[in-house]
């Protein structure tokens, strides 16, 4: 496994692997690699000759509310993860080479980015576009692996590629979760045990979402009644948003339509944030 910093090498060692007619999948990241990201580089291992996965705390997707330097960073673990998943080159760009001084281009999808994280995270997929669209500028991949743990910013991404036509595949892998059913996040790592306890009630709610879908509910107005009734019976648990919406452009569902929504979720559990998605 190959470590590159900067973007010059990183640039002509993808343009070393082009000249060799070997395709390559990039698997962006904030380093603080878990099993979901294991389970993405696995899948892109799957879809290309090589992989490369970038490790870099995005300072642009984070607002003025929030501090980025709080974002876990965990550089020994992260670069065995990769080594152990069979990543061919990590990335690890500095912000000063992302987003040098006297940087001000950015990109801004207008629709599927609006509602819900859009809403209560006004920085968010701005910074996120524009950190994505200058990896694939410098990686050139012919594929990009996802996490549908974040299904709005999945949504975003492909809105965004075919808006720009861009040439790359979009590929999302599936929400890993933890044993005891928490999906995999780096945020995690700050629950308490206590606060753990609680923050399962999300996937207590989404369990039982999927079950009134499975006896033939199909009122989303009754699926959120439900699933914030789960979620508000906890002392530690505030519900941001819950919401029923066309995966693909998360517009708002009134009925269930199978294959075509979700369910999303964010919650504060005391100071940590966190969200969860359950495809119907």
């Amino acid at each position: 496994m190959q470590r590159i910093e900067s973007v010059e090498e990183m640039r002509a060692a993808a343009d070393v692997c082009r000249r060799r007619n070997q395709r390559i999948a990039l698997v962006p990241t904030m380093g603080a690699l878990h099993a979901g990201h294991a389970s993405l580089i696995k899948l892109a291992r799957e879809k290309a000759d090589v992989v490369v996965t970038s490790i870099f705390v995005n300072p642009l997707q984070f607002g003025p509310s929030e501090d980025s330097a709080r974002f876990p960073r965990d550089l020994p673990n992260d670069l065995a993860v990769c080594e152990q998943a069979g990543v061919t080159v990590v990335f690890t760009p500095t912000a000063p080479a992302m987003f040098p001084r006297g940087y001000s281009t950015h990109v801004i999808e207008d629709a599927v980015s609006k509602p819900l994280e859009g809403l209560t995270r006004p920085s968010l997929f701005r910074g996120m576009l524009t950190g994505t669209i200058k990896l694939l500028n410098i990686v050139r991949p012919d594929v990009l692996v996802l996490g549908e743990e974040e299904p709005q910013q999945v949504a975003v991404v492909r809105k965004a590629m075919a808006d720009l036509s861009i040439p790359v595949e979009v590929v999302a892998g599936p929400t890993i979760r933890e044993a005891d059913g928490l999906a995999c996040s780096a945020r995690n790592r700050f629950l308490s045990p206590g606060q753990r306890a609680e923050a399962l009630a999300a996937w207590q709610a989404l369990g039982k979402v999927r079950e009134m879908v499975a006896q033939g509910v199909r009122s989303a107005d009754r699926l959120i009644a439900e699933a914030t009734h789960i979620l508000t019976q906890k002392r530690r648990v505030r519900v941001i948003y819950i919401s029923v919406v066309d995966r693909t452009n998360f517009e708002p569902m009134r009925e269930i339509t199978p294959g075509q929504s979700l369910m999303v979720m964010a919650v504060w559990v005391d100071e940590v944030r966190l969200i969860d998605s359950l495809p119907i």
